[in-house]
Formats: C-alpha cells, structure tokens, sequence
C-alpha cells in the first residue's frame, strides 16, 4: 500500500510526534506497512499501519498487544515498547542496536532463534486469565488451510489453476498427514500454550552481545508450541529466503537444526511426550501450511501477502515446497538429533 509522506507526517503528529524529519519504509515483513521514523532530537521510533484486511478486530489487537508487552515488562523481559496507539497506527520504540535476518547464514543464529523463543514462551506461560483473544482464528489449522485452498482452486478467481496442477497435486498426495498435529491438539494430548505463532527469523531482533528481543506480537494467541518450533525449523534451518526462485539452492540443513533444536530445547522444559514426539513432523508440517497458504493466496489473486512482482506468490509456493521434501527426506536423521538431545 502506498502511503504518502504527508499523511505520514500528519499520523505522527496526532500521536505526539512533532519533530520527525524523516519516515522510511523498514524491514522484509508481508503484512503491515512499517516505517523507520527518524527525528531531530535523535529519537528513532517505528511506526507501523496495521493491515486491517487480515486484523479486522483492531481494539482486540491492541489489548494483546499492551497486555503481552506490559506483562513482560513487569518481569523484566526486553520486549516492545507501545508508545502510542489509534486505529490502524501504532508507534513503537525503535531497538536501538537490534538487528534482524531474513535468512540465518551461521548455526550459531539459529542457536539463538530456539533459545529466543523458548525464553518467550516460558515467559508468558503463566500469563493470568482470562485467556488471550483469538486475533485470527484458525491460524495454524492446518485442515482449514487446506478448505481455503480447495475453495480458492475451486472458484479460480484468475484463471490461474492450470499453471498449478503439480503443485495441487502435492497436496493432495499429503492430506492425510497433514491432520496429525490438529488431532492431537484436539485430543488434549497436545496442551494449549500462549505462543507466538510466527517464529520466523526476522521476528527475532539480536544485539552484540546476544540479547534476543522476540517481535512482530500480533498473532500471539493461544494456541501449540509446536506450531513455533515448527515454523522455526522451516525459516531457520532453511538454505535460502523463502522466495528464492532457484529451488536447487532450496533446501534444510542439518547442523542448523541440531543448532536450533538445543537452543530450543535447553529452554523449553515445559513440553510434554506428545509435544516432544513430534519436533520434527511440526518442522516439516509449518513448512506445508505456509506453502499452502502461499498456493491458496495466488490462486485468490493476491489478497493476503505483500507481493513484489506477479508470481511472487507461486514462487514462494513453490519454494515451500521444495523445503517440505528436503524435511521428509531427512526426517530420520532430525529424529536421532532430538533424541539424542533428549538424552
């Protein structure tokens, strides 16, 4: 969406910033519009315009987020600082000395990406009632993606199914597994947790000295710790961004893996058998969900994800993909990995 500087400018001034001389689009997110506000006292600020396409319950958005942030404020934890909030616009404190990555290039980092969000989800586990809104319902039902992506292959709104029978066919061939982790949270033998739900790489800011500050607070929901380590393993032991086109350079690292799967589980003491039974397959299972999302956006004709050029969406689809075959192929070996640290 474009934004025009003057309407920018008249945003912050409503919100009590009066001396901002510069507002530059910030970050690689797909959602909301983000800018990097710079002022002449050396204040730097992030202003964000929330999407209200896919965030349609605003005042149920903001008291998420006020409520996570000021609850691990009290605890001490660096989080995000709300300095204003109205409507669609909210201002935040820029983390000054905080950088982000789009793709890890060393297992070190995704060492620090399952230590940063365990150490969120231990912190919030004993958030007090009542229980956080659901910002978005379904958002990791796997069985509900895949409706959404029959009705939009069934209505074809852009003539695009034909390019993409391979890839429906891809799906198809996995259905039945893609239900596993929706049964088991609905037996009960996966618990419910107060998770993130978008544990990609770039939602984890680090500084010099290895402080993480976990980020992007707008789906954290109710909801399975394995649907974030899960989204971990397909953004942070990933080969390449999850858009590259060259699906030869697409594919998951093993010693990123193990890297990330100690980070994660040196913190997160909390998982039980069933959770821990299951790493792995809730790898390879957020992998399938994003690029059935992707495919399902492409099809609709490019209403929910930020695109850069006409395809973008299929690219990444693709891309997706390609990711969840390396995940199966290597399925076994990240097995005896988390046994292994389970021992």
């Amino acid at each position: 969406m474009n934004i025009a500087r003057e309407e920018l400018d008249s945003v912050l001034k409503r919100m009590g910033i009066l001396d901002a001389v510069d507002a530059a689009r910030y970050g690689s997110g797909h959602i909301n519009d983000t800018f990097k506000v710079e002022t002449a006292r050396g204040t730097r600020y992030i202003l964000q315009r929330v999407n209200t396409g896919i965030f349609k319950d605003l005042p149920a958005l903001e008291r998420t987020v006020r409520r996570v942030t000021s609850f691990l404020a009290g605890k001490g934890v660096k989080s995000l600082e709300v300095v204003a909030y109205e409507g669609p616009w909210r201002i935040y404190k820029f983390l000054e000395g905080y950088a982000s990555r789009d793709v890890v290039d060393d297992p070190s980092q995704a060492y620090d990406v399952g230590r940063a969000f365990a150490g969120f989800q231990n912190a919030l586990s004993d958030l007090p009632p009542p229980r956080l809104d659901d910002i978005i319902p379904k958002f990791h039902d796997t069985p509900d993606r895949l409706r959404q992506l029959d009705e939009a292959a069934a209505a074809d709104a852009k003539g695009r199914r034909a390019e993409v029978a391979d890839l429906l066919s891809f799906v198809d061939s996995r259905r039945a597994e893609a239900g596993r982790l929706a049964a088991l949270v609905a037996s009960g033998e996966i618990p419910e947790r107060v998770v993130h739900n978008d544990t990609k790489i770039n939602n984890v800011m680090i500084d010099a000295r290895g402080e993480a500050v976990v980020i992007d607070l707008d789906t954290v929901m109710a909801g399975s710790a394995l649907s974030d380590f899960g989204d971990m393993v397909r953004t942070s032991t990933a080969s390449a961004a999850e858009d590259e086109a060259d699906l030869s350079k697409v594919f998951s690292r093993r010693e990123y893996f193990a890297a990330l799967a100690r980070g994660y589980l040196e913190g997160a003491k909390f998982l039980n058998k069933a959770e821990r039974g299951n790493l792995v397959f809730a790898g390879w299972l957020a992998t399938f969900e994003v690029g059935v999302r992707f495919l399902t956006d492409h099809l609709a004709g490019d209403t929910y994800f930020h695109t850069a050029y006409p395809g973008h969406n299929l690219v990444r689809a693709r891309n997706q993909f390609k990711m969840a075959e390396s995940l199966e192929s290597l399925r076994g070996e990240y097995e005896g990995v988390v046994r292994e640290l389970l021992s």
